[in-house]
């Protein structure tokens, strides 16, 4: 291994504090706390390490009564202050740190305690800090100063231990030790970073009691405190009396003022504080940009954001992108679903020189799960320990349900397995994920286990377990669980919001009971729960599928009364509503509507408008509506092809039906039943016996799935065109694929074999009929029997006579149930 150490000035590095003792002479020009910087670089692992090394008062420059009381005392080692930091690190809280210090010569020299404190609290090891400064307080030459109080509370705020924080701003009065405003702004910074905002403003009250001005410092702390609890409002006021005292915003502030609105959820004012700061002298940086995209993405304003970002990344650039900017940029592109370029900016983050943390890798784990990817999920998730990271609770989290939206829903539970076997505690969101799992792959019963196991734990179930449950009812149609859900929320007192009652509606719904759905949304009323868009939605949509037209539209009046945006869901089901009311104008007027309030219809608003003009037999305005369809742009579905096609075929307009089909063929768009329907429909109106023949190789693969009466369809018309052949050929067919065969299908063949005179195919079918248990009625026997007398001749009309008689003995003279009639000879 090759690695090199760099020194500014030369440096004793003791590693074995028993070895004889050199006693190191300082330059005369040398000052004693003048920090230097000693550089490591491990050019094969690719590690390097820059710190500031302090010598501090060694044993020529302490009181001379203490030279001679350590003279010749090998135990007493003259160490620089960062040797006694390592030193320090080194041991075990459980070592003897306490006789360590004492063999310090350094530890006489009350000047070098503040630079112990410093080093120790910048290397951030808190227990080893507080072992040190109670040793401290404990010589005889330590005096309290405020630096070194200052330090100690800024470290325990560092650790979110504001209680003990508190205790040594209290501490250092006791010792006569007066605050200054750094350690004014060290206690509301505390308070601050554990959401106790009311505590840090009433410090800052105290601070201007004892008549010590605020400092900026003072003021972005405190507007800090104010704004990582989500109080943006108090934040706001705090920072116009910081500017009426005087003291002006700077970056800081405004950053903080930023960060306030994001985390009180008030994006648009995060973006117009933006613009008003654009006007000041004030540039931002790349924190400012930072919460600027998160916003931006918050508001769906994906296009700015990216252009920011692109701004960013400009060699003139100012304020260049840091791992922070492209994992907002990759959180982008997994709520727009463009997973691709999601693993394309983290390429970036790499390709820009920078290390990836654990919050970048999270990101792009959670893109994979959303869209149930869960080897590439589990890809992602390996690297992290490849790259020197530890997994934390939210990438095993992410990968569950990773594992849980891929339809794997013993992956998941291996995976949270693993989560207790790594000594992390599972959080309600990752039970909540378990649950989802289970309940999202119709395993319910183990969905519900899960929500008890999290209760032996120690994990409260929140709303979004219950709705989670409700969902997963919903699915499985279980009318019982959904009560039993419901019922178990109220045990626990866990109140339904929204987005709780949408959920139990919207299951109750899809289990078809109608009353119950109504009675929550009543609760939900009484309860003064305001109802949302998707409410409406899911209460509207579920009347139309039930039939009940009526109360889907007096839904939509109480919608429009409070004023909601009416989705295209809802427009859709409306106008659903009005054409199977018969109310065309209705639907004619909400479809209008639509468009004129900025929501554009899709295919499916207007697949619901063609059938509204079917229903009304009005096919010049469906023809309308087609040409409305290509002219916007709208990509036909199955669905909207099918009413289209009943529209042609129905207003006299077969031709365009398989132009339709044609253009469905080139643009890949699936055949459906009701397709082939209305083409063997047109085919038969329009006499096209070559396109019918044509269409067989394209209904060949969906012959198991086509109803009967659509394929007796086919025949028939191939019959009647003289396409015997054809026919038979489509017969053959269906029985070589499995598709129903029925009584119909063989009297459709038998009257087309005998109104061509195929008298020896007659009896064939015949057979194949009694073969398939499927017993011919006495209609298809007399009826060959007749034609045999009419049209074969004296010979030929004998061997039909022999063939009839043995097929009635072979069939044991049984006739089909209500098949008595024969086919009608054309």
């Amino acid at each position: 291994m090759s690695t090199t150490t760099l020194h500014s000035t030369y440096h004793l590095k003791l590693t074995d504090s028993t070895r004889p003792h050199t006693t190191r002479k300082r330059k005369p020009n040398e000052l004693p706390f003048k920090e230097t910087q000693q550089g490591f670089v491990d050019y094969d692992n690719g590690h390097h390490d820059v710190s500031n090394k302090v010598t501090g008062i060694l044993k020529d420059g302490i009181p001379a009564r203490y030279r001679i009381r350590v003279a010749g005392n090998r135990f007493q080692k003259d160490w620089t202050v960062s040797e006694v930091v390592e030193l320090v690190l080194s041991l075990d809280l459980s070592d003897d740190i306490d006789g360590l210090l004492n063999r310090w010569v350094g530890r006489f020299a009350r000047k070098n305690f503040p630079y112990l404190i410093k080093e120790l609290s910048q290397r951030g090891n808190i227990e080893h800090c507080n072992r040190v400064f109670e040793w401290m307080k404990k010589q005889r030459n330590y005096c309290a100063r405020n630096d070194i109080y200052n330090m100690m509370i800024r470290l325990h705020a560092r650790h979110n231990r504001v209680d003990q924080a508190r205790g040594l701003f209290f501490e250092m009065q006791k010792w006569r030790c007066k605050p200054d405003v750094e350690t004014y702004n060290a206690i509301i910074n505390a308070h601050g970073r554990a959401g106790q905002w009311r505590w840090a403003k009433n410090i800052m009250e105290d601070m201007l009691r004892a008549a010590i001005a605020p400092s900026r410092s003072t003021y972005n702390n405190l507007i800090n405190a104010c704004g990582s609890s989500g109080n943006w409002k108090e934040a706001l006021n705090i920072c116009k009396k910081m500017t009426d005292n005087g003291v002006g915003p700077d970056l800081v502030t405004h950053n903080i003022v930023l960060s306030a609105f994001k985390s009180g959820a008030q994006y648009s004012k995060a973006l117009s504080y933006f613009e008003l700061m654009k006007g000041t002298h004030i540039r931002p940086d790349t924190t400012t940009l930072n919460i600027i995209i998160h916003c931006l993405v918050k508001l769906g304003q994906y296009d700015k954001a990216i252009d920011i970002f692109n701004s960013m990344r400009e060699k003139k650039s100012e304020c260049h992108p840091d791992v922070v900017t492209f994992t907002s940029i990759i959180h982008l592109y997994s709520v727009c679903g463009q997973v691709e370029n999601c693993g394309a900016a983290f390429s970036m983050i790499l390709a820009e020189g920078l290390k990836p943390n654990i919050v970048s890798y999270n990101a792009l784990i959670g893109a994979y799960a959303a869209r149930g990817m869960d080897k590439e999920a589990f890809s992602v998730f390996s690297e992290i320990n490849q790259n020197g990271l530890r997994p934390d609770i939210v990438s095993y989290t992410s990968l569950l349900n990773a594992y849980g939206r891929s339809q794997k829903p013993q992956k998941a539970r291996e995976v949270f397995e693993m989560i207790k076997r790594k000594k992390l505690k599972p959080n309600v969101v990752s039970y909540n994920a378990l649950i989802d799992a289970y309940g999202s792959n119709d395993l319910l019963a183990e969905a519900i286990e899960i929500l008890r196991e999290m209760e032996q734990d120690g994990i409260y179930p929140n709303v979004v377990s219950i709705c989670t449950l409700l969902a997963a009812c919903g699915r499985c149609s279980k009318k019982v669980k959904i009560d039993t859900v419901l019922s178990a929320a109220e045990m626990r007192g866990i109140k339904l919001n929204t987005f709780a009652y949408n959920s139990a509606i919207g299951s109750y719904m899809n289990v078809g009971e109608y009353d119950k759905a109504t009675g929550l949304y009543k609760s939900m009323r009484k309860k003064k729960i305001k109802p949302d868009s998707v409410t409406y939605t899911v209460l509207i949509s579920g009347c139309c599928k039930m039939s009940k037209y009526g109360e889907a539209l007096s839904f939509m009046e109480e919608m429009m009364q409070l004023e909601l945006p009416l989705s295209k869901e809802v427009y859709s089901s409306i106008i659903c509503a009005y054409s199977k009311q018969g109310q065309i104008a209705e639907a004619e007027s909400t479809f209008n509507l639509m468009k004129s309030s900025g929501c554009y219809p899709d295919v499916v608003t207007y697949t619901a408008m063609l059938d509204a003009y079917n229903a009304a037999e009005n096919w010049e305005k469906a023809y309308a509506l087609f040409e409305e369809m290509e002219v916007n742009g709208i990509k036909l579905d199955t669905i909207a092809c099918a009413a289209l096609m009943r529209a042609f075929n129905e207003g006299g307009q077969s031709g365009k039906v398989l132009s339709l089909a044609k253009n469905m063929r080139e643009k890949e768009i699936p055949f459906s039943e009701t397709i082939f329907f209305e083409m063997v429909s047109a085919c038969s109106l329009l006499h096209d016996w070559r396109t019918a023949v044509d269409m067989i190789k394209y209904i060949e693969p969906s012959l198991p799935v086509i109803s009967s009466g659509c394929l007796n369809l086919f025949l028939q018309f191939l019959g009647n065109s003289g396409k015997n052949e054809t026919m038979l050929k489509l017969f053959y067919k269906m029985l070589a694929s499995g598709a129903e065969v029925n009584f119909n299908t063989y009297s459709i063949l038998l009257k087309n074999l005998l109104s061509s005179g195929n008298w020896r195919k007659y009896l064939e079918v015949l057979e194949w009929m009694e073969d398939a248990g499927i017993y011919p009625s006495n209609g298809m026997y007399r009826d060959l029997s007749s034609f045999s007398q009419r049209c074969c001749g004296e010979e030929n009309a004998a061997i039909i006579k022999e063939r009839l008689e043995s097929l009635k003995r072979k069939s044991g003279n049984q006739v089909s149930p209500s098949q008595t009639e024969s086919p009608t000879l054309c």
